[in-house]
């Protein structure tokens, strides 16, 4: 007798889309989206094929960080509605096949959070909740003001915040400095207290017990603070002495042991500077951390030290990076945009003579590499970059940060980088209708509305064949019939600076009968008749290989010999020769065939493609 397969867990093949909540749909007037307006686009949302939700925070917040400073851990904010509006959310989502992961931001809270407040007093059992440490009496202080300890002084360390500035805080009330690794309004809770470690595990099953389904971790990589020294020079001080310490590992296999596994849920973790060694051993499925981590390499490949430093984009350096990853984790977070990065069609697309394609091959490069996909709100469109004029439409606490350090520089340079690379360009209310405000609010908006939301909408597209949303639709619907797409392994084929190539192949026990059966039940879908062979009838297919050929440029590109011919493919009705130019499953200009060029920001995904191995430097 065979053995039963493992089960494969849900979130491989998931589809998930992340909404920030603020700027998805507002259904009171207020101009703040809400849990109501999320209920309300449900069908939107599942029309997509998408099979899970990320919900960027939805927590009491005095919004020092648009949420990302929680007051709350166990409420909804007001703004976005009540916790009853989340249980039907929750039950709306289900009722679709959509499960519902949570923002969980335990690295820190805001500084009107309860404990932070009781902390400040010295309060117990808040006290040590927090990171408190004395300072150093300045150098400069007269002799007898230093011995008596009236002297002014100085943080603990030389430790830089990724806002800008000292990541210490001067708190009168405690008479102590406060670690912030964010803004100041954001002080970092202390892990080396178990009782924090106590509270998060109430915070989880918390929400856990009201169904949802798992958590997205902000910074989980830097929750142990493993020494107070000095850091050296660079552009964040001090991160090597808190940037995935062993004391983090030991943290999350804690809260996996005693709730997560509890409950089989799902976990995604932001890393911050990852390594690829780093984040393997934080998802590791043997050493029971993390399922998943979101890293950013593959979106800094026109970045010099930050999103604030360009340098020009090549696709060789894209796929180089995303080999690495894709071939070095066990298994990928794929994603392209989310609420901290510009959108992905004005980041690496053009956004302008060729916005629909580029926004189409974006597309491709998101469905097609091996990984769970995570669409953000928005993304499915097309949305770019927003075209504020002026620094003062920003609401963005990092950008006005930057603008403040960068002052050295005029102002033309300042906007161009910030406008560039501002977080408030993922964070324009989405763009609905060409009503007012592209039907997101009938009140003023939080944030301005993209002007571009009179052509740019999604119910011009909804029914628009030709549209990036219909073709979001098939591309989800093309990697849901596919073993190989859905499961398979990742190949570099060629790149050059424009043009990046890579290879999908089968998994292994993907092309059995019983692979259906275990990933579909006993109504597998049917398969596009690219998928089928010949003598294969509705709902049975034998998955081959896929090569996807990619043109980052409005220039047309020649394909050149030998690898193309390599591509050729038997078609369903050959010829006398039996070979035909390579036949397109799916193309973002409608070709059928690639005929030796590939044209201004065309993506191909090519069946059956036989190409050996890019290497570096060939």
């Amino acid at each position: 007798m065979s053995q039963a397969q493992p089960a494969r867990p849900w979130w491989k093949d998931a589809v998930f889309y992340q909404i920030y909540p603020r700027s998805f749909q507002d259904s009171n007037g207020d101009g703040i989206g809400d849990i109501p307006g999320i209920i309300a686009r449900l069908d939107e949302i599942a029309a997509l094929g998408v099979t899970a939700l990320w919900l960027s925070p939805l927590y009491r917040s005095p919004d020092a960080d648009n949420g990302y400073d929680i007051s709350d851990y166990c409420d909804i904010d007001p703004r976005y509605g009540s916790l009853d509006d989340f249980d039907q959310l929750v039950a709306g989502a289900r009722q679709r096949g959509i499960r519902i992961v949570m923002d969980l931001v335990i690295n820190h809270t805001s500084d009107e959070h309860p404990w932070f407040q009781a902390s400040r007093r010295r309060e117990q059992p808040y006290a040590d909740y927090y990171i408190w440490r004395p300072g150093k009496t300045r150098r400069d202080e007269p002799v007898a003001r230093r011995r008596e300890g009236t002297g002014q002084v100085d943080p603990p360390n030389n430790w830089t915040s990724f806002f800008m500035g000292s990541a210490w805080q001067w708190d009168d009330q405690r008479g102590e400095f406060y670690l912030h690794l964010f803004d100041r309004k954001q002080p970092d809770l202390n892990y080396d207290n178990p009782e924090v470690s106590a509270e998060i595990e109430r915070v989880l099953r918390f929400w856990l017990d009201r169904g949802v389904a798992g958590f997205r971790c902000d910074v989980i990589s830097l929750l142990s603070k493993a020494s107070f020294a000095d850091g050296r020079k660079g552009p964040i001080r001090g991160l090597e002495h808190y940037k995935s310490q062993p004391g983090t590992h030991e943290i999350l296999r804690r809260l996996r042991r005693d709730v997560l596994d509890q409950y089989g849920a799902f976990t995604v973790g932001e890393t911050v500077m990852v390594t690829l060694d780093e984040a393997r051993d934080l998802s590791d499925p043997g050493r029971g951390e993390l399922d998943l981590v979101l890293y950013f390499d593959h979106l800094e490949v026109d970045r010099l030290v930050s999103r604030y430093g360009p340098k020009p984009f090549r696709a060789d350096e894209l796929l180089r990076r995303l080999t690495g990853w894709q071939q070095g984790l066990d298994w990928n977070a794929v994603y392209l945009e989310n609420h901290d990065q510009p959108r992905i069609v004005s980041h690496y697309g053009d956004d302008k003579q060729f916005w629909a394609r580029s926004a189409c091959l974006m597309t491709v490069l998101l469905l097609t590499l091996r990984g769970t996909c995570f669409i953000y709100q928005g993304q499915e469109i097309g949305m770019t970059d927003f075209d504020f004029k002026s620094l003062d439409q920003l609401d963005d606490v990092e950008s006005h940060r930057v603008n403040d350090l960068l002052k050295f520089l005029p102002y033309d340079v300042r906007w161009w980088l910030i406008r560039t690379a501002s977080r408030d360009n993922a964070r324009t209310p989405m763009q609905w209708d060409a009503t007012p405000n592209a039907g997101f609010t009938t009140g003023q908006p939080w944030l301005g509305v993209n002007s571009n939301f009179r052509w740019l909408n999604y119910a011009r597209q909804d029914h628009d064949p030709r549209s990036v949303l219909n073709f979001y639709r098939r591309m989800v619907r093309l990697r849901a019939a596919s073993p190989t797409l859905s499961q398979g392994g990742f190949e570099p084929v060629y790149a050059d600076r424009d043009v990046m190539v890579y290879r999908r192949t089968p998994a292994a026990g993907t092309s059995d009968p019983a692979f259906s059966q275990r990933r579909w039940g006993d109504d597998p879908p049917n398969p596009p008749r690219s998928l089928r062979s010949p003598d294969q009838g509705q709902g049975r297919w034998d998955d081959p290989a896929y090569t996807v050929w990619l043109n980052f440029s409005g220039r047309t590109q020649k394909l050149a010999q030998p690898w193309l011919a390599t591509a050729m493919v038997l078609t369903d009705t050959p010829t006398s020769t039996g070979v035909h130019p390579p036949i397109c499953v799916a193309s973002n200009t409608g070709r059928r065939r690639l005929d030796g060029v590939l044209l201004p920001w065309e993506a191909v995904v090519i069946r059956e493609a036989h190409a050996e191995p890019w290497k570096a430097g060939s």
